[in-house]
């Protein structure tokens, strides 16, 4: 085993596939592992390197075999796809990992930590109970339609259906639908509960942070966003500049270029959508203010508008967001409004 240099590592949930090479790129090994002989196997090698599909599970195995003393690199699946030879399968995919680690031009992702892990995971399970609130407003909402009686969209003018479900005294609904439907706003309330407590972690989290707390201070980017960019980016300097940044969140057009013609299109929509949809939101929210206040708006902004769709001119509203993002994290800066508003 002392000749390994490589090893492509396929991880799934039980069963386990290693592909290593030699120095000069030669098949040294091919072994199926159970998940339980993955880190004695591990154990028992000289230090190496590592590589590994980006995927859930894969931080995880990463931070225990870089605990072994191993060299891990994170390998994004698209990058791993071309180097597939023949048909999909676990031996298949762990040659693909290794052949793709061996390239001297091959990108890879960061190991993330279990802290950032951890941030992460209130993040998935607030969005998971927002999508489960709407999902019963929007049928409390639905109900109350067919007998007549509606309300406006938001959360907050639905509290007007909770009042009316609540009041027995008013007789538009039936007795028997408003048994029905006081079951749906039993559960709007506890998911609204739940919702108050990890928001109430985020922000614990949020000022014990000074990178998030120092990113809270750029328009459109709040509690929710500042600590969503700070746990996913980690360290701002595995991008070269603001622009891969920028590509890496999908906020630039994608291109379809050749012969010295270039061919933009929409934007690519690549990496993380969450990062990116609250981007975008938050654009929308500093374009809403900005119209609201004259001495507030930016040449910029108007000159896109006059230009661009509403939607378009958000997206690049985003763009400049995230630029501005990395550059903090990169130089440990705070925001200078001044100054991004003279760039």
């Amino acid at each position: 085993m002392t000749s390994i240099k490589a090893v492509g590592l396929d991880v799934a949930k039980t069963v386990f596939q290693v592909h290593a090479v030699d120095s000069a790129g030669r098949i040294v090994m091919r072994k199926k592992l159970r998940r339980g002989q993955v880190l004695a196997f591990f154990a028992e090698l000289d230090r190496c390197l590592v590589g590994l599909e980006a995927c859930a599970t894969a931080h995880h195995w990463a931070r225990s075999l870089q605990a072994l003393g191993h060299e891990v690199r994170l390998i994004p699946p698209q990058y791993v796809r071309p180097f597939v030879k023949t048909n999909k399968n676990d031996a298949a995919d762990a040659e693909a990992i290794c052949e793709a680690l061996m390239r001297p031009t091959m990108r890879f992702a960061s190991v993330k930590s279990a802290g950032q892990q951890s941030l992460l995971t209130l993040h998935g399970a607030r969005e998971l109970l927002v999508r489960q609130r709407t999902m019963l407003i929007n049928a409390l909402r639905g109900h109350c339609a067919e007998f007549g009686v509606t309300a406006a969209q938001g959360l907050s003018r639905a509290q007007e259906l909770v009042a009316l479900i609540d009041d027995e005294a008013d007789d538009r609904l039936p007795t028997l639908a408003r048994r029905a439907l006081r079951s749906l706003v039993v559960q709007i309330r506890s998911i609204q509960e739940q919702i108050g407590e990890l928001e109430a972690e985020l922000l614990a989290w949020h000022r014990s942070s000074e990178e998030s707390g120092r990113l809270a201070a750029i328009p459109g980017v709040g509690l929710i966003t500042a600590t969503a960019l700070t746990a996913t980016i980690g360290n701002a300097s595995q991008f070269r500049s603001a622009r891969q940044f920028a590509a890496w969140l999908g906020l630039v057009p994608s291109q379809r270029s050749s012969g010295g013609k270039d061919r933009l299109g929409r934007i690519s929509k690549r990496g993380d959508g969450y990062l990116r949809r609250l981007l975008v939101h938050g654009a929308r929210t500093v374009l809403r203010w900005t119209r609201q206040r004259a001495e507030r708006r930016s040449p910029w902004i108007e000159g896109l508008l006059a230009r661009r769709p509403t939607n378009v001119v958000l997206v690049a509203m985003a763009n400049k967001t995230a630029r501005i993002v990395w550059a903090m994290l990169r130089r440990s800066q705070t925001y200078q409004p001044g100054r991004v508003a003279a760039v």
